[in-house]
């Protein structure tokens, strides 16, 4: 286990590497760091020459990238061009709205998805398996803004119309720290990500359950008198659980770059939404930083998913 550690640590070094490449490249490409000066009344040639002399941008593409690298080693990210702030303390202050969310919508997918299998197990091929199969499939195959959009359309601005308890879509100035607040804040986001992340976990969950009790030692099981629910919880959902957990682990990382899609709409202030603001000004400090989190979580997540897959199924040899 330690060899096989260490062996994914030094790769997920390599990987980092590439990722930093990759990072800085497409947003040098994509980012303008002089969008936000353009029309600007006063903005002479000479201040756009002096801009890009202290942002290094004057340099070869090859030495901008070491020296930020450089930085990134030392644990600088870099001072955002439009706010003057740091890029770590902006992310730092995005950072664990975007955990609430993200933790919140995984809890209750599966919860969700758990529940919904079970019954489509104990009542595989009926109407009721039948409908949750069909639900998931429609739920999957939505976008998340579609979904977004029409639970704003109906839970706040219908329900506000009508004269009914309303959600709030976050457009309003309300306090993070306000429980009840951030607990009505967050009802609309995590349902949007649930109804698709639910669809999937529960139709693979289903199917990875069905395939376990098709197996000789199931059968085995109840031939001895052995209880289904001892049968369940013993021998079927140890593997059955396996694909779901190599989905739930990188999932939770990759949800860091799809929050980017649901903070917009619901203008949650996290990580998705920091980056889609300073993304339209050409802030690449603040791009860089926040697209170097999320790929550093990815490739944790899938460390751990790994180490987490070889100690619930003992027949898997990590080396």
């Amino acid at each position: 286990m330690n060899s096989y550690i260490l062996k994914r640590l030094l790769q997920a070094i390599l990987i980092l590497f590439i990722n930093t490449f990759l990072i800085f490249s497409f947003t040098r490409l994509s980012c303008d760091p002089m969008a936000q000066y353009v029309g600007k009344a006063g903005f002479s040639a000479e201040d756009k020459t002096r801009i890009y002399n202290e942002l290094g941008l004057d340099e070869p593409f090859p030495v901008q990238y070491f020296l930020w690298l450089k930085k990134v080693a030392q644990g600088d990210l870099g001072i955002s061009l439009f706010s003057k702030q740091p890029v770590w303390k902006l992310i730092v202050e995005r950072l664990p709205m975007t955990l609430i969310l993200m933790l919140s919508a995984e809890i209750v997918t599966l919860l969700l998805a758990f529940l919904l299998s079970f019954i489509a197990v104990k009542k595989r091929y009926s109407l009721i398996d039948n409908i949750i199969s069909t639900v998931s499939f429609v739920g999957y195959s939505m976008p998340v803004f579609f979904i977004g959009l029409i639970l704003i359309i109906l839970f706040s601005v219908k329900f506000k119309e009508w004269g009914l308890p309303y959600l709030p879509t976050g457009t309003d100035i309300w306090d993070h720290h306000n429980i009840i607040e951030l607990a009505r804040h967050l009802v609309l986001p995590v349902t949007t990500i649930t109804a698709i992340q639910t669809a999937r976990y529960s139709r693979f969950l289903r199917s990875s359950i069905l395939e376990v009790m098709s197996n000789d030692y199931i059968r085995t099981a109840v031939s001895k008198g052995l209880g289904m629910g001892k049968i369940m919880f013993n021998h079927i959902l140890p593997n059955a659980l396996l694909p779901i957990v190599s989905m739930v682990g990188l999932d939770i990382a990759a949800m860091f770059g799809g929050a980017v899609v649901t903070e917009t709409i619901f203008a949650w202030p996290g990580l998705g939404r920091l980056f889609w603001e300073y993304a339209q000004r050409g802030d690449f400090p603040v791009v860089n930083g926040v697209l170097l989190i999320i790929s550093t979580a990815v490739v944790i997540m899938t460390i751990v998913t790994d180490i987490v897959y070889g100690l619930i199924d003992p027949r898997i040899r990590l080396n």
